[in-house]
């Protein structure tokens, strides 16, 4: 009995060690990735290549929507704005709220956020296959697919930043070319995939593609900055530890061992002695309102968020309205998409190795994008339209892959506040998504000219590239104001050191009251 009770318990702590063993293999297989500084590469390169298939079933997907707006008038017997309004509810969505996505980012991790953004974004666009009327698409895929991009985008961009530095405009760059890459590739194959097997069974095919969303959460693995300093801080704590856990049997700790003046100064808390422990970011932070710079870069991204979906939606009925033929103004849709992966890919290779302000860079490109919004008004021919759209297209690329990331540059907020501010950002652009394309559409049927939509497009960015110009301005103005009140700050601690210096220099007279001096003799006395 007793060694069959053996046996059980040699058994039994086996299988613990084992379990134990495959629960530490789970932790380090799926816990965050801890780098000595930013590793500008490592796993960031799976990540990048996640933030890639993400673009592609997010951006890439709403903009290839456009494809069934003909097919859903005629299902559903509705006017092209009703139906319109489905992608601009998407697009609103998806913006508006990103400060939830924000604070749901900050308090459960990105992994869960992003396959929970991948489930509902699949949910939606597959339950939109068997809706019944243009409003059930409204919530299908305006609400739920809507919030479910935003869930899926927004945190993989941001972790995407923590995982590279010097070559963070250059990776991000290439990653969210995944957008392009589907626009080029989805439209042609839905457009003839829908008149095989119907609109419905493509928005179904779309929504199984999109649940690789989920797998690609998985892979946002957490990431973590430890110095060599924080490993020693930490390997002090865990000996410390250890030495208290042995003098528990004799009653006696460290403290009690330690000297009062060693007491009182050897063991700081974590934020003054202790390892520098990676801080939990705000839930959501509104503080950075207070900052100028952010200010001026929330107004550059709420204007230049007007130009960045109305010329997709008008360009075939401009190029109609110009004399050129069908076929021919179906293809500047893709004209477009093949000069933005371009310019995707060539901004990130300038601001890599650029020695001046990135947002200077940037600024040049908004300035351009703007003339040739302008360009696209004055046009008549097919030749003049294909080269205005190669041009948009590919500073389009070059601005829409960069306005998110340079929130984590120096010039605008940096990499530790951009986890809370991103979401405020993007929450500011959200109202010129959903006004944009009404507001071209406004003007088109006040002027009956498609071009009038152009120049509403070109006087937003106009705007936007005013803003992005006082950025630099207000972040040296804040800078000087920080030197300034530090060179303060010095000047009254020099000063009270002075002031003590002063006092320990003061001289006593320790003779007797009204007898002469110590060491001097009376002429009185003989």
């Amino acid at each position: 009995m007793l060694q069959l009770t053996n046996i059980t318990a040699f058994s039994s702590d086996r299988l613990f060690q084992v379990a134990a063993m495959k629960v530490l293999k789970t932790r380090g297989c799926l816990g965050p990735n801890v780098y000595p500084a930013v590793p500008d590469g490592g796993w960031g390169w799976v990540v990048a290549a996640a933030f890639f298939l993400v673009e592609a079933s997010t951006y890439g997907v709403v903009k290839t929507l456009g494809i069934f707006l003909q097919d859903l008038m005629e299902e559903f017997g509705e006017s092209n704005s009703r139906v319109s309004w489905v992608i601009s509810i998407c697009a609103f969505i998806m913006t508006f709220t990103a400060p939830l996505a924000t604070m749901l980012s900050n308090r459960f991790g990105f992994r869960p956020v992003v396959m929970m953004g991948g489930f509902l974004t699949c949910l939606g666009t597959i339950s939109s296959a068997f809706t019944s009327s243009i409003k059930e698409m409204y919530i299908t895929i305006g609400v739920i697919s809507g919030f479910g991009y935003c869930l899926s985008f927004l945190p993989t961009v941001t972790i995407l930043a923590q995982y590279f530095c010097r070559r963070r405009s250059l990776v991000t760059a290439v990653a969210s070319s995944g957008e392009s890459f589907a626009v080029f590739a989805f439209a042609p194959v839905f457009s003839r995939l829908k008149e095989d097997i119907g609109w419905r069974y493509c928005l179904v095919i779309m929504g199984v593609i999109q649940a690789s969303i989920i797998s690609c959460g998985l892979l946002l693995r957490p990431i973590v900055i430890e110095t060599l300093k924080d490993a020693e801080s930490e390997a002090d704590a865990v000996a410390q530890s250890d030495y208290e856990l042995e003098n528990e049997q004799t009653c006696t700790s460290v403290d009690s061992a330690l000297p009062s003046s060693e007491k009182e100064g050897s063991f700081l808390p974590d934020s003054e002695a202790g390892p520098l422990k990676p801080r939990s970011p705000k839930l959501l932070d509104f503080s950075v309102l207070r900052d100028g710079a952010f200010i001026w870069y929330s107004l550059f991204g709420l204007f230049a968020t007007l130009g960045f979906f109305a010329p997709q939606l008008y360009i075939t009925e401009l190029s109609k309205s110009r004399g050129v033929p069908v076929t021919a103004s179906s293809c500047m849709l893709s004209v477009m998409a093949v000069a933005e992966i371009v310019g995707r890919l060539s901004i990130g290779v300038v601001l890599n190795r650029a020695r001046c302000r990135k947002t200077l860079v940037v600024l040049g490109c908004v300035v351009l994008l703007c003339l040739v919004l302008v360009a696209f008004a004055v046009v008549w021919e097919f030749w003049g339209l294909a080269v205005c759209c190669a041009l948009y297209g590919f500073f389009l690329g070059t601005v829409a892959s960069t306005h998110i990331p340079l929130l984590a540059e120096e010039d605008v907020v940096g990499i530790q506040k951009m986890p809370s501010c991103v979401g405020v950002y993007v929450f500011i652009q959200s109202f010129a998504g959903l006004a944009g394309p009404p507001l071209g559409g406004v003007l088109v049927d006040v002027t009956k000219n498609y071009g009038a939509a152009f120049y509403s497009c070109a006087a937003g960015m106009g705007l936007s590239a005013v803003c992005l110009a006082l950025v630099g301005v207000a972040k040296s103005r804040m800078c000087q104001r920080r030197s300034r009140r530090e060179q303060k700050d010095e000047e009254q601690e020099e000063k009270l050191s002075r002031c003590s210096d002063d006092s320990d220099f003061l001289e006593l007279d320790f003779g007797p009251r009204g007898g002469p001096a110590p060491g001097l003799r009376d002429p009185s006395v003989n």
